[in-house]
């Protein structure tokens, strides 16, 4: 298992960002902001979930993977409290969370279920993240024009998730997961990933007073359909996660190396165990 650093990020969090901080792009900024919308209580979701599955396993196991989990669980508390950073500027301008509502109630669901299920749809969720990330990584169109300290928080956390990819599906297969529902839960995942997404980010151009300009819609067919759009981008590296032997560490990771050696004055080297 390769070794997972946790990062202080080294940005200011405290001014609050721009209306359209994305390029003066409406809909693209609706899109990461309901992105960021989603990431506190998800977050919690997976380190609640790796801390749970881990705990089951024998001992040997559960030593073996300790050290990526305490790095998993690291990163992702830190994106969770940087995150919940961003998200309060958001409230601030009046764009309302309900995204986090939906994804707490299906959180709630899973309570008192088998613990591979937690793991399974986590492991899911990570691939779709990591996917994202690496277009992200490789693309520069979708962070087109947003200010340097907001292109570096999702670049950063763009190559953290890069790092700790193949955490949550190591973990649900040393748990005895079955193929046949580390696949029924990744389309189940992907579903509710693209409609609470899609539907924050519509909620969020309402309150942004965007909703009924005609550019905003230009603007958001370019960024999702376009030439260089997400669903043409995202198919195939989406695809790779029903092949039989698809494993996370198979996705290229370069570009998210050579991002954290670029930018390391951007970000400060923590305990796993003091991640923020």
């Amino acid at each position: 298992m390769s070794n997972i650093v946790v990062r202080r990020l080294l940005i200011d969090l405290d001014t609050p960002p721009e209306r359209h901080w994305c390029g003066g792009d409406a809909f693209r900024t609706a899109w990461f902001n309901a992105l960021s919308m989603s990431f506190p209580s998800g977050e919690q979701f997976f380190i609640d979930s790796v801390r749970a599955g881990v705990q089951t396993l024998p001992e040997a196991e559960r030593q073996r993977f300790e050290p990526a989990i305490k790095g998993f669980i690291g990163q992702e508390a830190t994106h969770r409290r940087v995150h919940a950073l961003f998200n309060a500027h958001l409230s601030t301008q009046g764009l309302v969370n309900r995204l986090e509502a939906r994804a707490l109630r299906r959180i709630q669901s899973l309570e008192g279920a088998d613990v591979r299920a937690a793991v399974g749809a986590t492991a899911a969720t990570e691939h779709l993240t990591a996917i994202m990330a690496e277009h992200l990584l490789s693309d520069d169109a979708a962070l087109q024009g947003a200010p340097a300290r907001w292109r570096t928080l999702w670049l950063w956390h763009a190559s953290e998730e890069t790092e700790h990819r193949a955490t949550a599906f190591d973990l649900y297969r040393a748990l005895g997961g079955n193929e046949l529902w580390r696949l029924r839960l990744f389309h189940l995942v992907t579903w509710h990933f693209v409609c609470d997404a899609l539907r924050q980010t519509v909620n969020n151009l309402w309150h942004d007073g965007s909703f009924w300009r005609w550019r905003t819609w230009a603007e958001g067919w370019r960024f999702l359909f376009g030439q260089r759009g997400i669903v043409r981008a995202l198919s195939g590296p989406w695809r790779r996660y029903r092949r039989a032997d698809f494993h996370p560490s198979q996705q290229d990771a370069s570009h998210a190396e050579a991002w954290l050696r670029a930018h390391a004055r951007m970000w400060q080297a923590v305990s796993p165990a003091a991640p923020a």
